[in-house]
């Protein structure tokens, strides 16, 4: 018998027929625990963690690393860019503040692409100037040639008269839709001009003593056939009514432009030669009252001459000097708000003969 087996009954305890098992396990632990080296552990308890302070091939085994917390997308997204290197001292200093360019003639009109620039009239007003831009010696010497045109026709008759007409009604019809910005518009300008042909082929029906009803009766039946086809339009309301008031002027001075033909012979030739004078007087380059003075007395000379050709005499200066006001009125409306080449080569041609037909006709009836 093992000195295992002579302890006293009662210190051995009651009989465990798996104690062999257990002692040869634990026998087996112990060695293999000293093998491997610095283990230590007593029985399995689920409640103890074992700890390994050797190293270990146990490939489940994952070392647990604390995660550092990271900002939030929010916060990310109000953070300033950090530089992948230092910048030099001098990025950090305040930009000067740029100074703006002296303004003088080299401002432009403004590109299509890249830098915008300054119109002229945008750098007119914030100057406190008046944006206005006479059409010049070009238009003024056109004006003068279709001016000497009318006086030549004129003084051939009434159908010599017809074809320097036409070309002024068609001119002033363009020029004004231009001159308010309405382009194309095709429609309203064949409608003024149509117009202005049925005043010429009233005027040539009725004859010159019958000028004012057949200019005032087309005026009326275009100002009628205006509403008519502006009330069918699909436009919005504030368009429709600004194309009316544009067809409505455009038709009414092509019509009375059709007052040349409808005055005297003599009172067209000396105001077409006055107007011809007063609007190149104004396009000289002259201070703008004195230029203004410059052109009357050119109409007003120019009209004492073309009378003393003619039976009006010396009465022709009155004529031509109504004549060189209407076309200085018709100049100034050419001119607003810096218009285009196109405006001065139409309106600024053709308003001041147009505007100077109804002073021809009125003034030549009284002096005749």
């Amino acid at each position: 018998m093992s000195s295992d087996q002579q302890q006293p009954y009662e210190q051995q305890g009651p009989y465990d027929p798996y104690a062999g098992q257990h002692q040869r396990q634990h026998q087996q632990q112990y060695g293999q625990g000293q093998a491997q080296g610095q283990q230590s552990y007593g029985y399995e308890d689920p409640h103890v963690t074992q700890t390994w302070e050797g190293q270990t091939w146990d490939t489940q085994y994952q070392p647990v690393v604390q995660a550092q917390p990271q900002p939030l997308a929010a916060d990310a997204a109000y953070l300033p860019p950090q530089p992948a290197y230092p910048l030099p001292p001098e990025a950090y200093e305040t930009p000067a503040a740029p100074v703006a360019a002296p303004a003088g003639p080299e401002w432009t009109s403004p590109t299509t692409s890249g830098h915008t620039r300054l119109t002229d009239a945008q750098r007119a007003r914030a100057e406190g100037r008046s944006p206005i831009i006479a059409p010049g010696l070009q238009p003024a010497a056109l004006t003068a040639a279709l001016g000497v045109l009318l006086a030549g026709g004129a003084a051939l008759g009434p159908y010599g008269l017809l074809v320097p007409l036409v070309l002024l009604q068609a001119v002033t019809a363009a020029g004004w839709f231009r001159l308010n910005g309405m382009w194309p518009a095709r429609q309203g300008i064949a409608l003024a001009f149509a117009g202005g042909l049925a005043a010429d082929v009233a005027l040539l029906a009725a004859g010159r003593e019958n000028a004012p009803a057949a200019i005032m009766g087309t005026l009326g039946v275009w100002v009628l056939l205006t509403l008519v086809l502006q009330l069918r339009s699909h436009a919005d309301p504030d368009e429709r009514m600004y194309g009316l008031m544009a067809t409505v002027t455009s038709a009414a001075l092509t019509i009375v432009a059709a007052g040349h033909l409808g005055a005297a012979p003599d009172a067209v030739v000396v105001g077409g030669l006055a107007v011809a004078a007063a609007v190149v007087a104004r396009a000289l380059p002259l201070p703008g009252p004195a230029s203004v003075v410059v052109a009357l007395l050119a109409a007003a000379g120019a009209g004492i001459a073309a009378g003393a050709l003619t039976d009006l005499g010396s009465s022709g200066a009155l004529l031509g000097l109504g004549a060189g006001v209407g076309a200085l009125v018709g100049l100034r409306a050419a001119s607003y708000d810096y218009p285009s080449r196109f405006v001065h080569m139409t309106a600024g041609v053709a308003l001041p003969l147009t505007l100077a037909a109804p002073a021809v006709y009125l003034l030549g009836r009284a002096l005749a």
